[in-house]
Parts: structure tokens; C-alpha cells; sequence
């Protein structure tokens, strides 16, 4: 009874197994027998930067589709500037006489700003597209998901769409060019600008969901806004095009690509519901 004091701190079974990760009553997130919780929480796996719930982009997926008022924005403005323009230009009106003024001090006609140009071209910017649609839909297909062709066939289709809009409208319009493309009209709205802004917009949201990191999809969104203002500086530069007719252009192209990220959303969730519904749901418990 006198050594109780000097003898070591004995352990107790019931205490330490109650803290032993595994066990059954310690209230532990780990279960003895190596199954997740039920808890939706728990469940969750957590993502390459220790974040719970956070998962890797889903190949396939161009874009998050924006809410109502954001999907309204993307139409809306783009299509009433446009409707702007176009009524400026007809008219002859005070935009259209500013946009010309402006033409006057920005053309220098040089070499650089020819090859900046045909960056817009059929010739350039379409076969860039067809090398991104080939690339997309052999890695689809390789990867045997189902619709692999659904997003090349739209971005094909949204490309084709460019000429059967731009050629009605430059005949419309008839709105004549700068004055060192000499005498003609048909300049508006810009068709190497619509085709830069649809063959590489595509591109973009097609290989977006490929990249892994924030910074390569943040290269890859610059990449392609530098190539459309470069397209666009070489336009007005070498007198191509007076500036209204490259932004009524941008305008077009917001819309075709708004349109392309809503069809494109609209398939990847329908393929995603049919997978979830054809895939058994795992046991977790005997039967």
C-alpha cells in the first residue's frame, strides 16, 4: 500500500483502445472495418490541395453554364450593341462618322499588320480549329465516352454557321471599306474577325477541360484573346476594315459561342443522367 506513489502510471485497456483510431466506439471518422461513414461528408474525397469535396475538371465539359441572369447578359448585350451598330451604320449616323474619323488616324498599311490579318483568315484559323476537333474527338473515343462526337459536330456546325450569317449581312448592309481598299462595299460586318473569334473561341472551350491546372486554362484563355486582338489590330491597321466592323463582329461571335457553351452543357448533363442511371448503386451493406 506505501508504493503506490512510485510505481509508473499504468495504462488501461478500456481507455486506450477507446482512442485507438479504428475502434468502434471512439467516435473516430475511421471504421474498423475500413468502410467510409455514411455521412455525405465523410464520403467525400478530397482534392490534390487537401480541400474536401474538391475533384479534378470532368473531361468533356466546356464551361459551368451561367445562371438566368448571367445567360441573359451573354445574349442580351452582345445583341443590342450589335442591333446598334448596324442601325448606326445603315443610317450613316454620328457613330459611324466617328468610326470613320477613327479609321483615318489608326490605318499605317505595313507587312506586320497584313500577317496579323490572315491570323482571321479561312485558310489559318479554320484548319486550327479542324486539328483541335480531331485531337478532341480521338481522345473521347479512346476514352469510350459515350456523345464523344457531340461536341466536334457542334463546334463544325457553329463554324459553318459564320458564312451563312456574315455574307447576307456584308450585302445588306453594303456598307463601303476604308478608302485605301478603293471603291466596293461589303465590308460589314468583318468575316475574318467573326471566323477568328468562333474557330478559336471553340478551340478554347473545347480544350479547357483537358488541362489540369488554373494556370494552363488561364494561358490558354489569354492565348486566345491575344490572337483575336491581334487579328482585329491587323484589320484596322491595314485598313481592311473600319473598327466598328471588327467589334459588330465580336458581338456575333459572344452570341455563336453563348449558344455553342448552352448546347454543349445542355448534352454533357444528359449523358451524365443517363450514366448515373444505367450504373448500379454500390452496397454498402449484405444483403
Amino acid at each position: 500500500m506505501g508504493d503506490t506513489g512510485s510505481r509508473p502510471p499504468q495504462l488501461h485497456p478500456g481507455r486506450a483502445l477507446a482512442h485507438t483510431p479504428g475502434a468502434s466506439s471512439s467516435g473516430s471518422p475511421h471504421r474498423s472495418d475500413s468502410r467510409p461513414p455514411q455521412t455525405p461528408r465523410g464520403a467525400r474525397r478530397s482534392g490534390p490541395d487537401g480541400r474536401p469535396g474538391t475533384t479534378p475538371p470532368v473531361p468533356g465539359r466546356p464551361t459551368s453554364l451561367p445562371g438566368p441572369v448571367g445567360l441573359l447578359g451573354c445574349l442580351g448585350l452582345p445583341a443590342a450593341l450589335f442591333a446598334l451598330i448596324t442601325w448606326q451604320v445603315v443610317t450613316h449616323g454620328p457613330l459611324a462618322r466617328a468610326d470613320e474619323r477613327l479609321s483615318r488616324s489608326l490605318v499605317h498599311p505595313d507587312r506586320v499588320s497584313e500577317l496579323l490579318a490572315d491570323l482571321g483568315g479561312v485558310p489559318v484559323a479554320v484548319p486550327v480549329l479542324a486539328v483541335v476537333l480531331g485531337y478532341v474527338a480521338l481522345s473521347a473515343r479512346a476514352a469510350g465516352r459515350q456523345g464523344w462526337w457531340r461536341a466536334p459536330a457542334v463546334a463544325a456546325v457553329l463554324m459553318a454557321v459564320v458564312p451563312a450569317v456574315i455574307v447576307p449581312l456584308k450585302e445588306l448592309v453594303a456598307r463601303p471599306g476604308p478608302p485605301v481598299m478603293g471603291p466596293g462595299t461589303g465590308f460589314y460586318p468583318s468575316g475574318h474577325t467573326a471566323t477568328a473569334v468562333v474557330a478559336y473561341g471553340c478551340a478554347t472551350l473545347l480544350l479547357l477541360p483537358r488541362l489540369r491546372t488554373a494556370r494552363a486554362r488561364r494561358g490558354l484563355l489569354g492565348l486566345c484573346l491575344a490572337v483575336n486582338l491581334a487579328v482585329a489590330f491587323g484589320l484596322v491597321r491595314r485598313g481592311y476594315h473600319w473598327p466598328l466592323d471588327v467589334v459588330a463582329s465580336w458581338c456575333l461571335g459572344a452570341l455563336l459561342l453563348t449558344v455553342a457553351v448552352v448546347i454543349l452543357d445542355r448534352g454533357v448533363s444528359r449523358s451524365s443522367r443517363r450514366s448515373s442511371a444505367g450504373t448500379p448503386s454500390p452496397r454498402t451493406g449484405p444483403s
